[in-house]
Protein backbone atom coordinates (compact mmCIF):
# COMPACT_ATOMS: atom_id res chain seq x y z
CA UNK A 1 0.00 0.00 0.00
CA UNK A 2 1.65 3.26 -0.89
CA UNK A 3 2.41 5.83 1.92
CA UNK A 4 -0.29 8.30 -0.34
CA UNK A 5 -3.47 6.01 0.67
CA UNK A 6 -2.07 5.74 4.21
CA UNK A 7 -1.54 9.41 5.17
CA UNK A 8 -4.58 11.71 3.95
CA UNK A 9 -2.66 15.04 3.11
CA UNK A 10 -3.03 17.91 5.62
CA UNK A 11 -4.79 19.88 3.53
CA UNK A 12 -7.86 17.16 3.33
CA UNK A 13 -7.69 16.87 7.08
CA UNK A 14 -7.85 20.36 7.87
CA UNK A 15 -11.00 20.61 5.80
CA UNK A 16 -12.15 17.56 7.10
CA UNK A 17 -11.69 19.01 10.90
CA UNK A 18 -13.62 22.21 9.71
CA UNK A 19 -16.75 20.56 8.46
CA UNK A 20 -16.63 18.51 11.84
CA UNK A 21 -16.09 21.68 13.73
CA UNK A 22 -19.20 23.54 11.63
CA UNK A 23 -21.01 20.39 12.40
CA UNK A 24 -20.62 20.29 15.72
CA UNK A 25 -21.02 24.44 16.18
CA UNK A 26 -24.30 24.39 14.17
CA UNK A 27 -25.51 21.31 17.04
CA UNK A 28 -24.60 23.58 19.63
CA UNK A 29 -26.54 26.98 18.48
CA UNK A 30 -29.46 24.67 18.23
CA UNK A 31 -29.19 22.91 22.08
CA UNK A 32 -28.73 26.55 23.14
CA UNK A 33 -31.28 28.20 21.56
CA UNK A 34 -33.54 25.34 22.79
CA UNK A 35 -32.50 25.56 26.05
CA UNK A 36 -33.65 29.58 26.19
CA UNK A 37 -37.58 29.55 27.37
CA UNK A 38 -40.28 30.44 25.30
CA UNK A 39 -41.87 32.07 28.35
CA UNK A 40 -40.54 32.76 31.38
CA UNK A 41 -41.73 34.80 34.95
CA UNK A 42 -38.93 35.68 37.55
CA UNK A 43 -40.32 36.21 40.67
CA UNK A 44 -43.26 38.23 39.72
CA UNK A 45 -45.36 40.15 41.82
CA UNK A 46 -48.89 41.98 40.82
CA UNK A 47 -51.54 43.01 43.21
CA UNK A 48 -55.13 45.45 42.38
CA UNK A 49 -55.88 47.58 44.84
CA UNK A 50 -55.04 45.55 47.93
CA UNK A 51 -55.39 42.51 46.25
CA UNK A 52 -52.30 40.13 45.80
CA UNK A 53 -52.94 38.96 42.00
CA UNK A 54 -49.70 37.12 41.61
CA UNK A 55 -47.43 36.33 44.32
CA UNK A 56 -43.84 35.78 43.45
CA UNK A 57 -44.25 33.63 40.69
CA UNK A 58 -41.41 31.93 39.03
CA UNK A 59 -42.06 29.40 36.05
CA UNK A 60 -40.48 28.89 32.46
CA UNK A 61 -42.25 27.05 29.37
CA UNK A 62 -39.68 25.89 27.31
CA UNK A 63 -39.49 25.72 23.72
CA UNK A 64 -42.09 23.32 22.24
CA UNK A 65 -43.62 22.39 25.60
CA UNK A 66 -47.13 23.07 26.30
CA UNK A 67 -47.62 24.32 29.50
CA UNK A 68 -51.11 23.73 30.75
CA UNK A 69 -52.25 26.56 33.99
CA UNK A 70 -54.92 25.12 36.18
CA UNK A 71 -57.40 26.74 38.46
CA UNK A 72 -60.19 28.45 40.00
CA UNK A 73 -61.68 31.60 38.84
CA UNK A 74 -59.64 34.61 39.81
CA UNK A 75 -56.79 32.48 40.61
CA UNK A 76 -54.45 34.97 38.45
CA UNK A 77 -54.28 32.13 35.37
CA UNK A 78 -55.15 34.72 32.52
CA UNK A 79 -53.53 37.64 34.18
CA UNK A 80 -50.41 35.60 33.52
CA UNK A 81 -51.24 35.26 29.57
CA UNK A 82 -51.86 39.31 29.85
CA UNK A 83 -48.75 39.82 31.11
CA UNK A 84 -46.69 37.48 28.54
CA UNK A 85 -49.29 40.24 25.80
CA UNK A 86 -47.50 43.11 27.77
CA UNK A 87 -51.28 44.35 28.20
CA UNK A 88 -50.45 44.14 31.95
CA UNK A 89 -47.09 45.33 33.60
CA UNK A 90 -46.03 43.15 36.50
CA UNK A 91 -45.55 45.37 40.11
CA UNK A 92 -42.11 43.87 40.22
CA UNK A 93 -39.98 41.10 38.71
CA UNK A 94 -39.61 40.15 35.20
CA UNK A 95 -41.76 38.48 32.41
CA UNK A 96 -39.30 37.32 29.74
CA UNK A 97 -40.12 36.35 25.82
CA UNK A 98 -37.91 33.76 23.91
CA UNK A 99 -34.91 35.56 25.94
CA UNK A 100 -35.99 39.05 25.51
CA UNK A 101 -36.96 40.52 29.05
CA UNK A 102 -40.26 42.50 27.76
CA UNK A 103 -41.22 43.78 31.19
CA UNK A 104 -40.56 47.10 30.42
CA UNK A 105 -41.63 47.40 26.91
CA UNK A 106 -43.78 50.45 25.85
CA UNK A 107 -46.26 49.67 23.21
CA UNK A 108 -44.43 49.96 20.07
CA UNK A 109 -41.61 47.54 21.20
CA UNK A 110 -44.65 45.01 22.18
CA UNK A 111 -46.23 45.02 19.03
CA UNK A 112 -42.70 43.63 17.96
CA UNK A 113 -43.03 41.02 20.37
CA UNK A 114 -46.32 39.98 19.79
CA UNK A 115 -45.99 39.29 16.34
CA UNK A 116 -44.07 36.28 17.79
CA UNK A 117 -46.82 35.33 19.56
CA UNK A 118 -50.82 33.72 18.37
CA UNK A 119 -53.39 34.42 20.99
CA UNK A 120 -56.27 32.19 21.37
CA UNK A 121 -59.59 34.09 22.92
CA UNK A 122 -61.99 32.49 24.97
CA UNK A 123 -64.78 33.09 22.94
CA UNK A 124 -62.89 33.12 19.39
CA UNK A 125 -63.22 37.22 19.39
CA UNK A 126 -64.48 37.09 16.22
CA UNK A 127 -65.02 40.25 13.95
CA UNK A 128 -68.64 40.12 13.34
CA UNK A 129 -68.78 42.10 10.17
CA UNK A 130 -65.32 40.11 8.10
CA UNK A 131 -66.27 36.75 6.83
CA UNK A 132 -64.04 34.15 7.71
CA UNK A 133 -61.12 34.70 5.41
CA UNK A 134 -61.12 38.50 6.12
CA UNK A 135 -61.01 37.30 10.04
CA UNK A 136 -58.02 35.03 9.08
CA UNK A 137 -56.06 36.96 6.89
CA UNK A 138 -56.42 40.65 9.32
CA UNK A 139 -52.86 40.70 10.49
CA UNK A 140 -51.82 40.13 6.89
CA UNK A 141 -53.76 42.93 5.69
CA UNK A 142 -52.76 45.20 8.67
CA UNK A 143 -49.41 44.36 7.04
CA UNK A 144 -50.21 45.10 3.52
CA UNK A 145 -49.65 41.41 2.39
CA UNK A 146 -49.94 41.23 -1.13
CA UNK A 147 -53.61 39.32 -2.07
CA UNK A 148 -51.99 36.73 -4.04
CA UNK A 149 -49.77 36.11 -0.94
CA UNK A 150 -52.50 35.85 1.54
CA UNK A 151 -54.87 33.90 -0.12
CA UNK A 152 -52.29 30.49 0.12
CA UNK A 153 -51.88 31.01 3.50
CA UNK A 154 -55.41 31.68 4.47
CA UNK A 155 -56.40 28.30 3.00
CA UNK A 156 -53.39 26.94 4.74
CA UNK A 157 -54.60 27.47 8.07
CA UNK A 158 -57.91 26.72 7.48
CA UNK A 159 -56.66 23.32 6.49
CA UNK A 160 -54.73 22.87 9.65
CA UNK A 161 -58.10 23.66 11.67
CA UNK A 162 -60.51 21.84 8.89
CA UNK A 163 -62.57 24.60 8.14
CA UNK A 164 -61.40 25.65 4.40
CA UNK A 165 -65.09 24.81 3.45
CA UNK A 166 -66.37 27.63 5.52
CA UNK A 167 -64.12 30.42 4.24
CA UNK A 168 -67.02 32.52 2.49
CA UNK A 169 -69.37 32.30 5.63
CA UNK A 170 -69.46 34.90 8.19
CA UNK A 171 -69.26 34.16 12.01
CA UNK A 172 -72.93 34.29 12.36
CA UNK A 173 -73.49 31.62 10.24
CA UNK A 174 -70.95 29.72 12.35
CA UNK A 175 -71.12 26.94 15.84
CA UNK A 176 -69.59 27.67 18.83
CA UNK A 177 -66.98 25.57 17.86
CA UNK A 178 -66.29 26.24 14.54
CA UNK A 179 -65.97 30.54 15.96
CA UNK A 180 -63.08 28.65 18.12
CA UNK A 181 -61.68 27.29 15.63
CA UNK A 182 -61.43 30.00 13.11
CA UNK A 183 -59.90 32.01 16.15
CA UNK A 184 -57.21 29.66 16.37
CA UNK A 185 -56.60 29.62 12.42
CA UNK A 186 -56.17 33.57 12.78
CA UNK A 187 -53.70 33.33 15.67
CA UNK A 188 -51.17 30.89 13.73
CA UNK A 189 -51.31 33.12 11.02
CA UNK A 190 -47.43 33.80 10.62
CA UNK A 191 -46.53 30.89 12.01
CA UNK A 192 -45.89 32.24 15.67
CA UNK A 193 -43.89 30.11 17.55
CA UNK A 194 -45.58 30.71 20.99
CA UNK A 195 -49.44 30.30 21.06
CA UNK A 196 -51.51 31.47 23.96
CA UNK A 197 -55.00 29.84 24.38
CA UNK A 198 -56.97 31.24 27.46
CA UNK A 199 -59.91 29.13 28.29
CA UNK A 200 -60.19 27.70 24.45
CA UNK A 201 -63.02 25.27 25.22
CA UNK A 202 -65.25 27.08 27.97
CA UNK A 203 -68.77 26.48 26.67
CA UNK A 204 -68.21 23.85 24.48
CA UNK A 205 -69.50 20.15 24.04
CA UNK A 206 -66.94 17.50 24.75
CA UNK A 207 -66.80 16.53 21.31
CA UNK A 208 -65.83 19.97 20.16
CA UNK A 209 -63.94 20.78 23.45
CA UNK A 210 -61.73 17.86 21.59
CA UNK A 211 -61.27 19.03 18.31
CA UNK A 212 -59.76 22.09 20.20
CA UNK A 213 -57.00 20.48 22.18
CA UNK A 214 -56.26 17.96 18.89
CA UNK A 215 -55.27 21.37 17.71
CA UNK A 216 -52.99 22.16 20.67
CA UNK A 217 -51.41 18.58 20.08
CA UNK A 218 -51.16 18.79 16.85
CA UNK A 219 -49.15 22.62 17.46
CA UNK A 220 -46.65 20.85 19.94
CA UNK A 221 -46.19 17.53 18.06
CA UNK A 222 -45.76 18.53 14.22
CA UNK A 223 -44.98 22.35 14.79
CA UNK A 224 -43.05 22.17 18.04
CA UNK A 225 -44.86 25.09 18.88
CA UNK A 226 -44.41 26.60 22.90
CA UNK A 227 -47.85 27.00 24.28
CA UNK A 228 -49.88 28.19 27.65
CA UNK A 229 -53.27 26.59 27.66
CA UNK A 230 -55.20 28.16 30.55
CA UNK A 231 -58.17 26.20 31.89
CA UNK A 232 -60.68 24.58 34.47
CA UNK A 233 -61.22 21.36 32.44
CA UNK A 234 -59.86 17.94 33.69
CA UNK A 235 -60.50 17.12 30.28
CA UNK A 236 -58.62 19.18 29.11
CA UNK A 237 -55.52 17.83 30.68
CA UNK A 238 -56.81 14.13 29.80
CA UNK A 239 -56.44 15.04 26.09
CA UNK A 240 -53.19 17.19 26.13
CA UNK A 241 -51.43 14.90 28.87
CA UNK A 242 -51.81 11.09 27.91
CA UNK A 243 -51.95 11.80 23.84
CA UNK A 244 -49.26 12.64 20.69
CA UNK A 245 -49.64 13.64 17.53
CA UNK A 246 -48.36 11.38 14.71
CA UNK A 247 -48.97 11.73 10.70
CA UNK A 248 -49.17 7.69 9.61
CA UNK A 249 -48.25 6.40 6.54
CA UNK A 250 -51.04 7.91 4.38
CA UNK A 251 -49.97 11.12 5.09
CA UNK A 252 -52.97 12.19 8.10
CA UNK A 253 -52.97 12.97 11.51
CA UNK A 254 -53.58 10.56 14.15
CA UNK A 255 -53.11 10.33 18.26
CA UNK A 256 -51.80 7.94 19.82
CA UNK A 257 -52.31 7.04 23.62
CA UNK A 258 -49.05 7.58 25.92
CA UNK A 259 -47.62 4.47 26.90
CA UNK A 260 -44.69 2.05 26.52
CA UNK A 261 -43.54 3.44 23.00
CA UNK A 262 -44.56 6.91 23.63
CA UNK A 263 -44.22 9.35 27.39
CA UNK A 264 -44.76 12.83 27.08
CA UNK A 265 -42.04 14.87 28.52
CA UNK A 266 -43.49 18.15 26.41
CA UNK A 267 -46.38 18.44 28.79
CA UNK A 268 -46.38 19.96 31.99
CA UNK A 269 -49.05 21.29 34.35
CA UNK A 270 -49.10 24.23 36.81
CA UNK A 271 -51.67 24.69 39.24
CA UNK A 272 -52.70 27.81 40.32
CA UNK A 273 -54.61 29.09 43.59
CA UNK A 274 -54.98 32.99 44.64
CA UNK A 275 -52.23 33.78 42.48
CA UNK A 276 -49.81 31.03 43.96
CA UNK A 277 -48.18 28.02 42.35
CA UNK A 278 -49.46 25.33 44.59
CA UNK A 279 -48.29 22.15 42.00
CA UNK A 280 -45.42 22.09 39.14
CA UNK A 281 -45.01 18.99 37.88
CA UNK A 282 -46.16 16.02 35.18
CA UNK A 283 -49.93 14.73 35.29
CA UNK A 284 -49.04 11.95 36.73
CA UNK A 285 -47.88 13.68 40.22
CA UNK A 286 -50.68 15.70 39.83
CA UNK A 287 -53.01 13.25 40.38
CA UNK A 288 -50.79 11.41 43.06
CA UNK A 289 -50.53 14.86 45.20
CA UNK A 290 -52.39 14.52 48.42
CA UNK A 291 -53.09 18.90 48.81
CA UNK A 292 -57.01 18.36 49.67
CA UNK A 293 -57.61 21.45 47.44
CA UNK A 294 -55.96 19.78 44.00
CA UNK A 295 -58.03 16.51 45.11
CA UNK A 296 -61.05 18.97 44.94
CA UNK A 297 -60.45 20.31 42.00
CA UNK A 298 -59.75 16.59 40.16
CA UNK A 299 -62.87 15.34 41.12
CA UNK A 300 -64.19 18.18 39.24
CA UNK A 301 -64.86 21.14 42.25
Amino acid sequence: MSSTAIHTSSSQQDNRVSNNAAGSTFHEVDDQDRAIPAIEFRNVLLSFDDRRVLNNLNFKVMKGETKIILGGSGGGKSTIIKLVLGLLKPDSGQVLVDGEDVTDYDEVQMMRVRKKIGMVFQEGALFDSLSVYDNVAYRLHEQAVPEEEVEPEVRRMLRFVNLEDAIDKMPAELSGGMRRRVGIARALIGDPKIVLFDEPTAGLDPPTARTICELAMKLRDLEDVSSIFVTHEMNNLDYICSEYAVVDEEGKVIFEREGERLCLINSKVMMMRQGDIIFSGTDERLRKAEDPYIQKFLRGH
